[in-house]
């Protein structure tokens, strides 16, 4: 028979798998214990120290994230000591980062001071001048780095390179001028870079934050509505959530920017890639169509009922296919509709007039 393999967790006996960490084992079992480094896609690093717990027989205490159960394991996760590290490193972390927890949020979640707010951490040092250096000049249209708020967690780098498997950016530099950079300090358009937005999503700060919220109104994740939505830019399915301002456009909202569900929840484990992060701009267009044309007899486009125009389309539809039979025709949708909507265009292909001749470019 399989042995059942066991460990005390916080004075209960609780079962684990070969290989879990005892982060893995105390989030299977509800228990919180705060993280910035970890990410469930990524190989633990231990590095941020904020997961870290007492093991009985260890005199330090050890990084849950990182850490192996094992057998008849003892393991505390919070009491006095543990809470009195994890305040005090907090604390540290905010003395070099934007005073703050609504100034620091300008367009991205900043999980350092959510969690220093969660332990009771407190801004009572005075705040050191950054030394890390931004960017200047990077003329991607995308991806925006703001190296005061970067705490050097590394997690948009290893997802670069674990996930990605671009290594488009790296640390750079040396002791307190340690910072997020690329080969040469090139424009991520100019190194391996796919604008995937990974680096942004994986983020703890908002260091790595997306540029075209940042040229609106900036808004608090928080204040945004989430719209759980498929992408159709291919066949793959990805889930991604739309993020509303609902008081914007006369209170009709208006879509800002998008993001990816947590890691493990959907098909796409929280990955995007570049149009399903950023290809968006269409849905607020100044160009769209807002009411139907129809062409007159001067050859000159004027504004049409939907009446008018689905009589004109649908009357058009029949004449060819009477004239020259059903395979004359051919339906094209696009990968900015909906699901429904391009099912609707198949079944108005196949069911309504009779030809297999339909097409999306998505092939969804």
């Amino acid at each position: 028979m399989k042995k059942t393999r066991v460990l005390q967790l916080d004075g209960k006996t609780v079962a684990f798998e070969p290989g879990e960490t005892v982060l893995e084992v105390a989030q299977r079992e509800g228990i919180y214990i705060p993280t910035l480094c970890h990410d469930p896609r990524l190989d633990p690093a231990g590095a941020c120290r904020t997961c870290l717990v007492e093991v009985e027989g260890s005199r330090r205490l050890v990084p849950a994230c990182a850490h192996k159960a094992s057998d008849d394991m003892v393991v505390t996760s919070a009491n006095e000591r543990i809470s009195r590290h994890r305040k005090t490193l907090l604390t540290l972390y905010l003395t070099d980062h934007p005073e703050g927890h609504e100034a620091c949020e300008t367009g991205a979640p900043c999980e350092l001071h959510q969690m220093a707010a969660d332990v009771g951490a407190s801004e009572v040092w005075d705040h050191m001048p950054s030394l890390r250096a931004d960017r200047p000049g990077d003329e991607n249209p995308y991806i925006e780095f703001r190296a005061d708020r970067c705490i050097l967690c590394a997690r948009c780098v290893r997802y670069c390179d674990e996930v990605e498997a671009v290594s488009a950016i790296t640390l750079t530099g040396r002791a307190a001028e340690t910072t997020i950079g690329t080969f040469d300090a090139l424009s991520l358009l100019d190194t391996t870079c796919e604008m995937c937005g990974g680096c942004i999503d994986v983020c703890p700060t908002g260091a790595m934050t997306e540029k075209k919220p940042l040229l609106a109104e900036a808004k608090p994740e928080r204040k945004l509505k989430k719209v759980r939505t498929t992408c159709n830019y291919c066949g793959v399915g990805c889930q991604m959530d739309l993020n509303v301002d609902e008081d914007a456009l006369g209170g009709r909202g208006r879509v800002v920017k998008v993001t990816s569900p947590e890691a493990g929840s959907t098909t796409n484990d929280g990955n995007l890639c570049v149009k399903g992060r950023f290809a968006y701009d269409f849905v607020h267009h100044g160009e769209r169509l807002q009411v139907p044309l129809i062409r007159g007899e001067d050859g000159e486009l004027h504004e049409a009922t939907w009446d008018e125009a689905l009589e004109r389309i649908a009357d058009g539809l029949n004449t060819v296919r009477d004239e020259y039979g059903p395979d004359a025709l051919s339906f094209v949708s696009s990968s900015r509709c909906t699901g429904e909507e391009n099912y609707l265009v198949q079944k108005l292909s196949r069911a309504v007039f009779g030809t297999n001749n339909v097409h999306q470019c998505a092939a969804t």
